[in-house]
């Protein structure tokens, strides 16, 4: 399953293939996915390439070629089982749908807890049962990465995400960064700059202006499946 800057990128470069022949250049790719940089572009690339969907032509500048057309993605399964939470409650959020104490919240693909990749937003939902959730709208984000190891987060769970655009020191959050990629992290401001500090020893903290970070929600809870 592709994200959603993915997808957009894949068919923009195959609708101007279509139309001229020609790869659209970096910056055109920049512009039509409203990206900040051209770095977010070689990532999203190097991804779709990883992928098998694009391939670069050899000996030729702006030379791609699409391989494939992705498909329709399809729902995930829920859980089977969820894992102890960090959050609870004694009412459903406004606005989401309960049955039997269960809770239906948005399923928006995978959030990288090592280096940042995209994050995205999906048709798919996640049942969620409705202690593990607190007031406020939440959404879920599986896991990719083991940099917050420390902090009880593996590989593969679903973070389960409250809305919310500030967070104090030390809390734990989704923070997208230049506008085009995420990452679970502990939050903390050092200067005049905001710090993304993992929770394993073998990765560093990332630092970076605080024009290029935007929170988009703290962590309430974990989900865990048990093949």
């Amino acid at each position: 399953m592709l994200t959603r800057k993915q997808h957009e990128l894949i068919c923009f470069i195959n609708d101007r293939l279509t139309e001229t022949g020609v790869s659209p250049s970096f910056e055109e790719m920049k512009d039509a996915l409203d990206l900040k940089s051209k770095s977010g572009v070689h990532r999203l690339i190097s991804a779709l390439e990883e992928r098998d969907f694009i391939r670069r032509l050899p000996n030729r500048a702006r030379a791609l070629e699409v391989l494939r057309m992705p498909e329709r993605p399809v729902e995930p399964k829920a859980p089977a089982a969820p894992a102890t939470p960090s959050g609870t409650a004694t009412s459903a959020p406004a606005g989401l749908t309960a049955a039997n104490d269960v809770l239906e919240i948005p399923l928006h693909g995978r959030i990288a807890a090592g280096l940042p990749i995209e994050a995205f937003e999906g048709s798919s939902t996640l049942a969620v049962p409705a202690a593990l959730l607190g007031s406020g709208e939440h959404y879920a984000l599986e896991v990719s990465g083991d940099s917050m190891v420390e902090a009880g987060i593996l590989d593969g769970d679903y973070a389960l995400i409250r809305r919310t655009e500030t967070a104090r020191d030390g809390e734990i959050v989704v923070a997208l960064i230049d506008d085009s990629e995420a990452t679970l992290k502990y939050f903390r401001r050092e200067g005049a700059m905001v710090r993304l500090d993992p929770a394993n020893r073998s990765y560093d903290p990332q630092r970076y202006a605080p024009a290029q970070v935007r929170v988009q929600g703290k962590l309430s809870g974990l989900l865990r499946r048990y093949d």
